[in-house]
């Protein structure tokens, strides 16, 4: 499959007088010229998981979309094939990618950054091409740092990926199903063949039962 890529940019105007940049997907090069926001915590230390998109960036696959505050990285997307060690791995085609981490700085949240993020990247059309999915597992989730109970998380989620055209799908992932609040969101682009939501149909259901 040929990843296809054209890159979007918006300005976000607050009610408050401030600007950001949402853009992507963006590349290495560009990415070396942004500093890393020392909030962007969730999934390792800022150094790490700057150095981390620096390298997945360069995967064919790979869309990274980030927001920015002048020339610092606040907020960021990024989409990748699924890890080998997941069952969405199992899927037979080379068109769903996973929305693999999304991050903002706990300083910037209020301004719906993530929202527009995912609006920035269905603004290309080869989006239409792939299936996009996200899994929502609740111990990822910053309850601490927003305070907000798991289904007020959750609903803040779900409210966010819809943004996206992102819904909920049902699946017997046993990782998803290990807590209600877990969930499975997708969005099938319009391009997308009867063959590949089959494929994606048997991946997200692994135990049938004939009645």
């Amino acid at each position: 499959m040929k990843h296809n890529k054209t890159f979007h940019s918006v300005t976000i105007r607050a009610k408050d007088g401030k600007e950001f940049i949402v853009e992507g997907p963006i590349s290495r090069e560009s990415m070396e010229t942004y500093s890393f926001d020392e909030e962007l915590t969730a999934f390792r230390t800022p150094q790490k998981q700057y150095e981390a998109l620096l390298d997945v960036v360069e995967l064919p696959e790979n869309r990274l979309i980030v927001a920015r505050d002048g020339d610092k990285i606040i907020g960021y997307a990024v989409y990748l094939y699924p890890d080998e060690m997941e069952r969405w791995s199992e899927y037979k085609k080379d068109n769903l990618i996973e929305l693999g981490a999304i991050e903002v700085a706990s300083s910037y949240r209020g301004y719906q950054l993530a929202k527009h993020i995912l609006k920035v990247t269905m603004m290309d059309d080869a989006v239409e091409d792939y299936i996009i999915i996200t899994t929502e597992y609740y111990w990822h989730w910053d309850l601490r740092g927003t305070g907000l109970s798991i289904w007020d998380y959750r609903s803040v989620m779900e409210k966010v990926m819809k943004s996206g055209g992102l819904e909920w799908f049902a699946t017997d992932d046993p990782e998803i199903c290990s807590h209600p609040a877990n969930c499975l969101m997708a969005r099938i682009g319009a391009r997308v063949s009867p063959d590949s939501v089959h494929e994606f149909d048997r991946v997200r259901f692994k135990s049938r039962y004939m009645i």
